[in-house]
């Protein structure tokens, strides 16, 4: 039997409550430096990864939600304290439910940000068009790098910035082309309804008012379908809401924290 592989990943504070920071299809673990600063700061101990493809890592075989979680689960095993809550942001908040799904006795908490519990069937045509709407500007020969400086904008509020912009942009520009092209995919093949019922752990889930990638009012209708959940819309924000308003979104995180998962040392 092949040893799962660990994925890269940097482990920042200490403590026996660990937020694991799971990076969108567009990024890596770099661009998380606030949420790491205002986690760290309040007590508790961080792994942010670079999912398989990501980083330095090679891009595994097969690539999917479900792949990419079972690889969590190796994560959580040898980076893992007494309590473990999964922060994932967009593709990385569908490896989050998956992982659940999978390792609920290693899973204590979840806090969701702009993603989705399915993208409903990867052959119609709303997720053909999104599939090729992303392509696109790299089949025309843009780099990734174009990319990330004309098309992660738009996917923001308007006006948006200050250095966490800027970082998500620089991250995203670093990306390996090919891992980006199956991330896309793997997004739209996801289906993760059934799991959302199942979910029994504190779990907060938070959109961006602005963002038509994982709009409001389907992250809201989300949170209705976990028992428990706690919904925050990020008003005037976008997709990515921790990088455009990271005071507010720190603060929203850590209220959430505080109130479900007592620093004990």
């Amino acid at each position: 039997m092949t040893q799962e592989r660990i994925p890269d990943h940097s482990v920042t504070g200490s403590g026996d409550t660990t937020v694991f920071l799971l990076h969108g299809a567009f990024g890596a673990k770099d661009y998380w430096r606030a949420q790491i600063h205002a986690l760290v700061g309040a007590g508790y101990r961080v792994v942010a990864w670079d999912a398989p493809g990501y980083g330095l890592s090679p891009l595994p075989e097969p690539f999917g939600i479900e792949p990419l979680a079972r690889s969590l689960g190796a994560l959580l095993d040898r980076a893992g304290s007494r309590r473990n809550i999964l922060l994932g942001h967009s593709m990385g908040g569908m490896i989050a439910q998956r992982a659940y799904d999978f390792f609920p006795d290693r899973v204590h908490g979840l806090a969701l940000s702009a993603t989705s519990a399915s993208f409903g069937k990867a052959d119609g045509d709303w997720q053909k068009q999104f599939v090729r709407d992303r392509i696109a500007p790299l089949d025309a020969g843009k780099s990734i790098a174009q990319y990330a400086r004309e098309f992660l904008p738009a996917m923001m509020a308007p006006g948006a910035r200050g250095p966490e912009v800027d970082l998500v942009v620089a991250t995203v520009s670093g990306m390996s082309e090919a891992t980006f092209r199956r991330a896309i995919v793997a997004i739209t093949e996801y289906e993760g309804r059934s799991v959302l019922p199942a979910i029994d752990v504190p779990t907060l889930v938070v959109s961006g008012e602005l963002d038509t990638t994982a709009p409001a009012q389907v992250m809201e209708k989300m949170a209705a379908k976990i028992r428990g959940a706690e919904y925050v819309c990020m008003e005037g924000a976008g997709h990515f809401g921790w990088a455009e308003q990271p005071a507010r979104f720190n603060g929203i995180l850590l209220d959430f924290l505080g109130r479900h998962f007592r620093q004990q040392g």
